[in-house]
């Protein structure tokens, strides 16, 4: 049996698990998937032990995203312009850390959503590990202009210096006012159920222009008081599960080379979001 799992400090919230367990099982791969709660000092020594043959690799969450990378060997697909890691392979021994945070995002907007970000005006909120992800993919999937909002200006405005040699029109803001925007996203913890703002929505909304959407990247709760906010303003919303299973597969397909089952992923995870409510 080989193992993989996700790395993260404190991981109590985590679905992936779940999803990535019954990817392996539909797939008739022999692979047990754990929860590796990490604190920081114990980091480094968690990585070292993914390089153990018998390991595929790991799930990599809040607060490491970024902290991981030192770590690594080496940076694969995107993640060494994004700056931050959600996936680690292990190749022989050499680790790998890859970014599916972003293209998973996407993919949820198409899949999910049947929305194009190629020409739209989007608002991120947020500028940590899975903020940068997403803006990077928002910027190569073309959109028209990206505003990107933090509580603390000064990263914003990095994120927005790194992404703007991607080509895409990038801009920090200093207040949120989401007027004329066609796709606004949270990737902030505002709003996360058990979190310290759970009934707490990042903003508010200017009535939505013709087709928005507004997207929580938290799937706990399903609607969050952001997601309400919005639909109340006359956006379409989208929680974050879709892109939990996206990024979850493109994962799981970068440890294993087989496609993953994302129907069994998503079903995978509405039967432990089910239980939990009914607990």
């Amino acid at each position: 049996m080989k193992q993989a799992g996700i790395i993260g400090h404190p991981l109590g919230h985590s679905l992936s698990p779940v999803v990535q367990q019954a990817a392996f099982e539909q797939s008739g791969l022999d692979v047990r998937y754990e929860r590796w709660d990490t604190p920081p000092p114990a980091l480094a020594s968690r990585i070292a032990s993914l390089r153990w043959p018998g390991c595929l690799g790991a799930n990599v969450t809040i607060p490491y995203k970024e902290s991981v990378l030192p770590f690594l060997d080496e940076l694969g697909g995107q993640s060494a312009r994004v700056g931050a890691v959600n996936t680690v392979v292990n190749r022989d021994g050499r680790l790998f850390g890859f970014n599916t945070d972003g293209p998973g995002f996407v993919a949820s907007l198409r899949n999910e959503a049947s929305f194009e970000p190629a020409g739209k005006r989007v608002l991120l909120l947020g500028a940590g590990g899975a903020a940068r992800g997403i803006a990077f993919a928002l910027a190569e999937a073309r959109a028209a202009e990206l505003a990107i909002w933090n509580r603390n200006p000064e990263r914003a405005v990095q994120l927005a210096r790194d992404v703007a040699a991607a080509g895409a029109g990038v801009r920090q803001v200093g207040s949120v006012a989401t007027a004329g925007y066609e796709l606004v996203v949270n990737c902030t913890s505002v709003g996360m159920q058990g979190g310290a703002a759970e009934g707490a929505s990042p903003c508010g909304f200017d009535p939505a222009p013709p087709g928005a959407l507004a997207v929580d990247i938290v799937y706990r709760p399903p609607e969050t008081p952001f997601l309400a906010a919005a639909r109340a303003a006359g956006f379409r919303v989208m929680g974050g599960l879709s892109m939990l299973i996206f990024q979850g597969a493109l994962a799981f397909e970068l440890w294993t080379g087989v496609p993953a089952p994302t129907d069994i992923m998503f079903e995978a995870a509405r039967q432990a979001l089910r239980a939990e409510r009914l607990a």
